[in-house]
C-alpha cells in the first residue's frame, strides 16, 4: 500500500510525482492493485506496475463503492492479481485492435481522397464510423423519402341494452390477415377503396364486445441516472449537447463536489448507500430550494430496486452527495443538471404512479375495432418529473364505458381519415446518444443483436460525447438548428466504405471475441492476426471507391487525368493566357501546372500516386546526374528517396531522414 504522504504530496511537478511513484513501487514488499473493476481499470494499473519492473507480489481489491465500510470490506479480502490477467489481456487486445484498425484505414482513405484533390483527414474508426453511418443513413432516408397516403378507419359505438353504460366511444379498425396485401410494414392501410368498403360495411351495424379489460397499473419510479441516460434526458428537456452535459456534470463533481462520479454506465446504487439517504436529502433541500417541498415529503422508509449490489460494477449511478453547499455560485446549466439528478434521486422515496388503463375490443361482422383509455389516477413520483412543455396540458380523454365481454353494441357511425406517411426525424444530441446506447436495434443478425444488448452499445459512457464532438471537428457533421446532419464529405466517405466498416455489427463481433479472451477461451494474438488479415483485404481490394469531386469531375476520370508535379493531386484543363493547359485542382493552395501534351509525363505523375514510406506524402519521379530516381514531394521537409525500377519506385530504400 502507498503511504499517507502520497496523498498530500504537492502537485507542482508530474515528473516529481512519477519519481515518487517509481520509488514507492520499487521499495514495496507487496502491491495492492485497486484499479476500477473493469478491463480498462485492470490494464491501466497493470501497465504502470509492469513499466516500473517491480518483482513484488501484487494483490487485487475490487472497489465499486467508496463508502468506508465497503472499502474496508474490499481491503480485507484481496485476491491474487494474476487471477485477473485475462481481463487485462482483453483490454490490451481491444486497445491494439482499435489502433490498428483506425490508423490503417484512416491513412488509406485519407490518401485516396488526397489523390483526387481533397483536403483534410478522412478518419475511420470502429466506433466513430458506425455512428457516422447512422447519421448518413438517416439523412439519406429523409432525403429520398416519398410520402404515401394511408387511411385510418374509426367507428363510434354505443351499448344496445338500456341497463348497460350508455356512453358512446370511438374505436379504431384493427387490420387482419385478410388485408395483408394492402398494408405497409407498420400495418397501415394504403388502399382507399378498401378503406371505404370497410367503413361502409360496419356503419349502422350491430356488434359485440369481444374483449373488456380495465385495471389500475402501478409504475415504479425510474432508476437514477447513468451518464448516457442523463445526457439523453438533458438533451430532450434542455437541448443541451452531450459534451455540455458531461462538462457540466464534471464541474458539479470536481469543483462543487455536489454529485458522485459522473462517467458511470450504471443506474444502480450500492446497498450501503441507503444509510446515507437522510443526509443526501437534506443537502438537496439546501442546494436546490425549489425541491424543498419534495424533500420534506420524501418517504425515507421506502426502498426501491435501485439499491442492489449485484447490479453495481465499476461505478454506481450518479446521485447527489451529502455536501450542502456548492463551491461558489452555480451556473444556470449546473442548476439544471443538479436539479435533474436530484429529482431522480428523490423519486426513489416517492410512491408509485398509478395509471388507470382500459381496453374494449368490438367485432362487427368480420372486422375488429379497438378503443383504449389511459389516465393517471395517482401521480406519485411523476409529480417530480419535468415536462417538455409545462404550459401545454393535453385534455383528458373521455373515459370508456364499463362494458362486459359479450355485451351487444351498435355502430352509430364510421369515418375515414386520409393521412400521409412521415419520414423519420433528423438526429438530435439526445436521439443520437440514445441510438448509440441502444445500437442493437440497428443490427439485423440475431446473435450480434444479442451481444450488443449485453454490452454498452457503441462507445462508452465516458467517450460517446467526445466521439460525437470529434465527428463535428472533422467536418463530418454539422448542426441545423437542434438537428445533427451529415456533410457531403461524410456521405462520400460512407458511400465509399465497405458496409462491414460503416455498420455497428463489427462492435458486436469484437465484444464477443474480447469476452472470449476474458474467459480464457480466446487467443488475443489470433484475434489481432485475424484483424490484420481483414485490414489487408480492405486495403488490397476496397469494396467501394471514393466519390468524385463534383466540382472537378469531367468526362475523364481522376485516374485518366495527369497528376500535379508538385503535390500529386489530379489536374484539370483550364484556359490561360497562352491557351489551354493542365492546372492543379487544389489551386490556389497549389499552383502546379503542365502542358497538355504531358498527359503521360515521364516523371511518373501520370501513374497512380505512391505514398512516401517515411511521411506518406506522394512520391515524384525525378531525373538526376545518375538517371531517374524517386523523391518525396514534401522535399525539403522530407528527403526520402528510392531507386527507379522501370518507371516505378523500388522497394529498397535509397535514403531516409
Amino acid at each position: 500500500m502507498f503511504p499517507d504522504k502520497w496523498e498530500v504530496m504537492p502537485k507542482d511537478s508530474v515528473r516529481q510525482q512519477l519519481k515518487v511513484l517509481e520509488s514507492l513501487i520499487r521499495q514495496a514488499q507487496i502491491i495492492i492493485h485497486a484499479g476500477d473493476p473493469d478491463r480498462e481499470g485492470q490494464l491501466l494499473v497493470d501497465e504502470v506496475i509492469r513499466y516500473f519492473g517491480t518483482r513484488a507480489p501484487v494483490q487485487r481489491i475490487l472497489i465499486n463503492d467508496l463508502t468506508p465500510a465497503a472499502v474496508s470490506r474490499a481491503i480485507q479480502s484481496p485476491k491474487d492479481n494474476r487471477d485477473f490477467r485475462r481481463l487485462s489481456h482483453s483490454a490490451l487486445a481491444r486497445q491494439r485492435a482499435d489502433w490498428l484498425y483506425g490508423i490503417n484505414l484512416t491513412r488509406f482513405y485519407t490518401l485516396s481522397y488526397q489523390q483526387q484533390g481533397e483536403q483534410g483527414v478522412y478518419s475511420v474508426g470502429r466506433v466513430q464510423t458506425p455512428v457516422l453511418g447512422l447519421v448518413v443513413e438517416r439523412d439519406n432516408t429523409i432525403e429520398n423519402f416519398q410520402p404515401k397516403p394511408y387511411y385510418r378507419i374509426e367507428a363510434r359505438f354505443k351499448a344496445q341494452e338500456e341497463e348497460a353504460d350508455q356512453r358512446s366511444f370511438t374505436a379504431r379498425w384493427l387490420p387482419n390477415e385478410q388485408f395483408q396485401n394492402y398494408l405497409d410494414e407498420e400495418n397501415r392501410l394504403l388502399n382507399r377503396e378498401i378503406a371505404e368498403q370497410i367503413a361502409d360495411s360496419v356503419r349502422s351495424r350491430p356488434g359485440t364486445i369481444t374483449e373488456s379489460r380495465f385495471r389500475d397499473r402501478s409504475e415504479a419510479p425510474p432508476l437514477p441516472f447513468s451518464l448516457s441516460a442523463l445526457q439523453i434526458e438533458a438533451g430532450r428537456l434542455f437541448r443541451m449537447g452531450a459534451k455540455e452535459v458531461l462538462d457540466t456534470a464534471q464541474n458539479l463533481y470536481e469543483r462543487h463536489q455536489l454529485i458522485t462520479y459522473p462517467r458511470s454506465d450504471c443506474r444502480y446504487l450500492p446497498e450501503g448507500h441507503y444509510g446515507q439517504r437522510e443526509q443526501v436529502v437534506r443537502a438537496i433541500a439546501r442546494v436546490a430550494p425549489d425541491l424543498q417541498e419534495a424533500c420534506s415529503g420524501a418517504d425515507l422508509d421506502r426502498r426501491t430496486a435501485a439499491w442492489n449490489d449485484k447490479q453495481v460494477d465499476a461505478h454506481h449511478a450518479i446521485i447527489p452527495t451529502s455536501r450542502p453547499t456548492p463551491n461558489g455560485k452555480l451556473t444556470a446549466a449546473e442548476e439544471k443538471i443538479y436539479g435533474l439528478i436530484s429529482r431522480h434521486y428523490l423519486m426513489q422515496f416517492a410512491p408509485d404512479a398509478v395509471h388507470r388503463e382500459g381496453k374494449l375490443t368490438v367485432r362487427v361482422s368480420e372486422h375488429e375495432f379497438r378503443a383504449t383509455e389511459t389516465a393517471i389516477l395517482e401521480p406519485g413520483w411523476k409529480a417530480l418529473e419535468l415536462k417538455l412543455r409545462e404550459g401545454r396540458n393535453e385534455p383528458d380523454k373521455t373515459p370508456l364505458p364499463r362494458l362486459e365481454k359479450g355485451e351487444p353494441v351498435f355502430c352509430e357511425d364510421s369515418s375515414l381519415t386520409e393521412r400521409k406517411t412521415q419520414p423519420p426525424q433528423h438526429f438530435t444530441d439526445a436521439t443520437l446518444l440514445s441510438a448509440m446506447t441502444n445500437i442493437a436495434r440497428f443490427v439485423t443478425a440475431t446473435e450480434l443483436r444479442k451481444t450488443l444488448r449485453e454490452t454498452d452499445g457503441l462507445g462508452t459512457e465516458a467517450t460517446r460525447a467526445s466521439i460525437i464532438e470529434t465527428l463535428f471537428k472533422r467536418d463530418y457533421l454539422y448542426r441545423d438548428s437542434r438537428h445533427i446532419r451529415a456533410t457531403d464529405k461524410a456521405k462520400a466517405l460512407i458511400g465509399a466504405l465497405p458496409k462491414s466498416v460503416s455498420k455497428p455489427d463489427r462492435t458486436a463481433v469484437w465484444e464477443a471475441n474480447l469476452e472470449s479472451i476474458r474467459r480464457g477461451e480466446g487467443d488475443p494474438r489470433q484475434f489481432l492476426e485475424t484483424l490484420k488479415d481483414e485490414i489487408r483485404a480492405f486495403l488490397d481490394k476496397p469494396q467501394g471507391q471514393p466519390a468524385q469531386d463534383c466540382e472537378h469531375a469531367g468526362t475523364e476520370s481522376a485516374e485518366a487525368r495527369p497528376h500535379c508535379p508538385k503535390c500529386r493531386a489530379p489536374m484539370t484543363e483550364r484556359d490561360g493566357k497562352f491557351g489551354r493547359f493542365y492546372a492543379c485542382t487544389r489551386y490556389p493552395d497549389c499552383r502546379g501546372t503542365r502542358p497538355l501534351e504531358e498527359a503521360a509525363p515521364q516523371d511518373g505523375t501520370g501513374q497512380k500516386p505512391i505514398p512516401c514510406p517515411h511521411c506518406f506524402s506522394p512520391l515524384v519521379r525525378r531525373k538526376g546526374k545518375k538517371g531517374w530516381f524517386w523523391g518525396c514531394s514534401n522535399f525539403p521537409g522530407c528527403r526520402q528517396t528510392l531507386d527507379d525500377d522501370n518507371g516505378k519506385p523500388a522497394v529498397r530504400l535509397r535514403k531516409s531522414t
